[in-house]
């Protein structure tokens, strides 16, 4: 269990291998089966996961602003896919991308749960930053 998000951030540090974060049950619930697309049905060659690797167009910001957003972008999943619904970090591979241009991923190995806690540090330090403009994805009505 990951309990801070500078735990998350010296995981992601030290980690050579291909770092994602998911939002489901977990593992063993995720382990027989994988994504669907929402539209039509489709099983999808994959998990629906978001990587924790940094993008080079981010630059020389903070590994922990990055890793904030990547988990206050998708915090409407744990709402949306019901009770029992937690992020958590799995080493993967990818498989194919989803209808959402996500990463869809074959975990390799789960590597730990995400505290709530963790999630609230986030959400502030994502709000805090300076832009009305900006906020979490959200799929509306769509589920």
């Amino acid at each position: 269990m990951l309990r801070t998000l500078d735990e998350l951030v010296a995981l992601v540090e030290r980690s050579d291998a291909e770092l994602y974060v998911r939002w489901s049950k977990g593992p063993d619930a995720d382990a027989a089966q994988r994504s669907r697309d929402a539209l039509t049905g489709i099983e999808l060659p994959g998990l629906s996961a978001n990587p924790l690797r940094v993008e080079s167009w981010w630059g020389d910001r903070p590994l922990r602003l990055w890793l904030a957003r990547r988990l206050y972008d998708y915090r409407h999943l744990r709402d949306r896919r019901g009770p029992g619904v937690h992020a958590w970090v799995l080493e993967g591979e990818e498989r194919g991308r989803g209808p959402d241009n996500e990463p869809l991923v074959r975990c390799r190995r789960a590597v730990a749960w995400i505290a709530d806690e963790v999630h609230e540090v986030c959400t502030r330090m994502v709000e805090e930053q300076d832009s009305a403009e900006w906020g979490p994805l959200d799929r509306g009505g769509f589920r």
